[in-house]
């Protein structure tokens, strides 16, 4: 896998397959994830639906005016990838792409994004979220990582001149 656009299509594929399997495993296990079931201390694995953004904003905006975001966004983020010649790049497009279209394909399935990972501290739970959730927000980290090594060495080439 030679090319970044490939590198981060592959990743965007995976991505989606990861999100959508571990979301069919909560689905598929609803009924005993609706209380929560402890997995250690501080986290939780539990069944819940979204139909807003990170946080529940944008709570009550219809699915398909949320999921049309998405894609477009989504295809802005593949313009991006198609363009970009870094391979950390490539990596963060695709798993950014990856986890939103795991997220709209709950949309369009489900009118909401299924979350089920609850970390919290004592009584304080951090909202509920998903793996495509995860994948984003990773996927902008490379991108401010890649942000970063880039502005360091262009930093480099100019105290080499």
């Amino acid at each position: 896998m030679n090319s970044p656009r490939a590198l981060g299509l592959t990743i965007a594929t995976a991505a989606i397959i990861a999100d959508q399997a571990t979301k069919a495993v909560v689905v598929a296990n609803a009924g005993a994830l609706g209380t929560g079931i402890a997995v250690g201390p501080g986290f939780n694995l539990v069944f819940g639906r979204n139909d807003g953004v990170t946080f529940g904003m944008l709570g009550g905006v219809p699915w398909w005016g949320l999921a049309l975001l998405a894609l477009g966004i989504c295809l802005w983020l593949t313009v991006m990838l198609y363009r970009s010649d870094s391979r950390i790049e490539a990596l963060a497009y695709g798993v950014i792409i990856g986890g939103a279209l795991g997220n709209v394909i709950d949309r369009v399935r489900f009118g909401g994004v299924t979350d089920f990972l609850d970390f919290y501290v004592g009584r304080l739970h951090w909202p509920a979220f998903n793996l495509a959730d995860v994948f984003v927000v990773c996927g902008v980290g490379l991108l401010l990582l890649a942000s970063v090594l880039e502005r360091r060495k262009d930093n480099s080439r100019v105290g080499q001149e």
